[in-house]
């Protein structure tokens, strides 16, 4: 396959998603081979929820019509023109998948395959309903897919380079399992929020769809907030009000009332509206239905943490702070140049020897 062979594959998997929007499920005409998927497609959704329980349907749909929006022609083309694909030779990559939050590993597997490689997918136990079913898709609208897609659940045997994506543990079972091979070995991380007390309503709201989707649990979801000496919280309670929805999903509900048993328990101090607890802690990672928060004295002294942290963080939300910072309620729209950790992903794959 030509690269254009294989970038129309994906513009082609993106028009039939785009039937999947988190406003609803529409079947349009002139899809290619949706008499054989459109159905199926719905039953994988339903699948992936009765499996896991964070996986709902809401927030499948939103993570769908996410990567309907960059499997268009402009988005693929503006992305595979920053490289040259000319010399190629193909190879085995391995993808190790994490499953926090639905098609999490959806990026590696495209920019493998668009890079001419084979793929080898071992999937999260989390997550295994989705991508099998748009791999088949694949397959159809482009037959020069077949063979180049695998899907494992036994150890990983037969490939040229790895992509893993763990936590801090796993990843030095990766680190030491994988060193002989080209590999990117991704760790936990999290983003972070900088506010200055100014923020718009606007802004603070959509700062809100930053932190609650997904529940949290993905690497761009906001977990801690830096704030000013002095700040008042009411504003950000109010605006971030409108996801008081959350509470009613149980597994959301069950987390909430554990982990504030265990800070009222342990006698620290929270803020809580009902659906968030805040808390004061100078790490990044914070529970389901808890934020962080860490107090700032100068904006300078901040950006020089930020900057020693770097490792420890995904994304850093701001207004007029860094250069590389996202807008509010913009995390979950990555385009496809935004590569995990920094680390250009295609720019690796293309290197393999």
């Amino acid at each position: 396959m030509i690269l254009e062979e294989r970038t129309n594959a994906f513009i082609k998997l993106g028009e039939f998603l785009s039937q999947f929007s988190y406003q609803g499920i529409v079947e349009k005409n002139g899809i290619e081979f949706n008499d054989l998927f459109f159905d199926g497609f719905q039953h994988q959704i339903k699948q992936a929820n009765e499996h896991n329980g964070w996986f709902t349907k809401d927030n499948v749909l939103f993570a769908i019509e996410g990567w309907s929006d960059l499997l268009k022609e402009k988005s693929i083309s503006n992305w595979v023109s920053a490289y040259d694909f000319r010399t190629i030779p193909s190879r085995r990559v391995a993808i190790i998948m994490a499953g926090n939050i639905p098609l999490v590993g959806f990026h590696d597997f495209l920019s493998v395959l668009i890079c001419g490689h084979s793929v080898l997918v071992k999937q999260s136990s989390n997550d295994k309903s989705l991508l099998p079913f748009l791999a088949k898709y694949l397959e159809y609208v482009e037959p020069g897919f077949k063979g180049k897609i695998d899907f494992t659940e036994a150890k990983l045997e037969e490939f040229d380079a790895v992509i893993a994506t763990g936590s801090n543990n796993t990843s030095r079972y990766f680190e030491y399992y994988f060193k002989n091979r080209p590999s990117i070995i991704r760790k936990n991380r999290n983003s972070v929020a900088v506010l200055h007390g100014n923020e718009t309503e606007a802004q603070l709201k959509a700062l809100s769809n930053d932190i609650f989707r997904y529940f949290g649990l993905g690497c761009r979801n906001v977990s801690k907030i830096y704030i000013p000496n002095g700040y008042n919280f009411d504003a950000f309670f109010k605006s971030i009000y409108h996801w008081k929805h959350i509470i009613n999903d149980q597994k959301y509900a069950n987390n909430y009332d554990y982990n504030k048993a265990v800070y009222i328990m342990s006698e620290f101090d929270i803020l809580e509206n009902g659906f968030l607890m805040i808390k004061e802690d100078e790490s990044f990672s914070s529970p389901i239905a808890t934020l962080f928060y860490e107090y700032y004295d100068s904006v300078e002294g901040l950006k020089e943490v930020l900057q020693q942290n770097d490792d420890n963080i995904q994304c850093i939300v701001a207004d007029k702070l860094i250069a590389s910072e996202i807008k509010f309620g913009q995390t979950q729209f990555p385009a496809l140049s935004d590569y995990a950790d920094g680390i250009d992903t295609v720019d690796f794959l293309l290197k393999i020897n």
